[in-house]
């Protein structure tokens, strides 16, 4: 750049960008010139402990995201999945207690979950008759004697703000391609239902009826019946 362009430059309105804090252009906007702040932080936010994992993560191998997709997806088609009984989550889900509360999503605390979440959980715990009332369900749930984990860690499924507990029936299927095992609790049907937050009379009256009636009543079909193929089945639904 020649003088001439250095002094054209300074003779023209200031156009400036700020990839700092919005204070750096404070005094550049007090001149009257025009700033655009970039919204802009220190990886990891500056957490020296989090910014070394993550260098950590980066010096590591790459993974191939097209090779691994491309294996989801055989896997998905060489599945064979069947559904080959109905249990009790405490004797069936993998890690499953009476003090512990399966939840759909990533982890969570109470504080931290929605209204259907927790309204799930509320009716959860008075179905497993650790609570009385909504009120008392609310402060156990607060409390360090009930623990939360994902579904998802315990090779079950919860729909919607859907929990499981451990009273509840759960489907027992079985990928017999690959040999692993899914849980997932019996459908509600449709009204009020826990999957949605709902925790009145009712809906705790229809869960202990899936449990007591609905549930030994499949179960029997099921062993007269044979395991079902739930490819099959999702192929004729779509």
């Amino acid at each position: 750049m020649n003088t001439k362009e250095v002094l054209s430059l300074f003779q023209s309105d200031i156009v400036a960008i700020n990839l700092g804090l919005p204070g750096f252009a404070e005094n550049l906007v007090g001149f009257g010139a025009d700033v655009v702040n970039v919204d802009w932080q220190p990886p990891a936010g500056g957490n020296l402990a989090a910014l070394k994992a993550l260098e950590r993560l980066e010096k590591s191998a790459r993974v191939d995201i097209e090779a691994a997709n491309a294996e989801a997806v055989r896997r998905i088609l060489a599945a064979e999945p069947m559904v080959i009984g109905i249990g009790k989550a405490l004797d069936t889900v993998p890690g499953m207690a009476k003090d512990l509360v399966l939840h759909s999503g990533p982890p969570i605390s109470w504080d931290k979950m929605c209204g259907p979440m927790k309204g799930a959980v509320i009716g959860g715990l008075i179905y497993e008759g650790l609570a009385a009332n909504a009120k008392e369900a609310e402060e156990l749930a607060a409390s360090e004697k009930i623990r939360f984990d994902p579904c998802h860690h315990h090779n079950a499924v919860g729909p919607m703000a859907g929990v499981m507990t451990a009273s509840m029936p759960v489907w027992i299927v079985e990928n017999k391609a690959f040999g692993n095992m899914a849980y997932c609790t019996l459908n509600e049907g449709l009204g009020k239902v826990l999957r949605y937050g709902a925790y009145s009379d009712e809906v705790i009256e229809r869960l202990k009826w899936i449990e007591k009636e609905l549930a030994p009543i499949l179960s029997k079909a099921l062993e007269l019946h044979g395991p079902m193929d739930m490819k099959s089945i999702i192929a004729q639904i779509l």
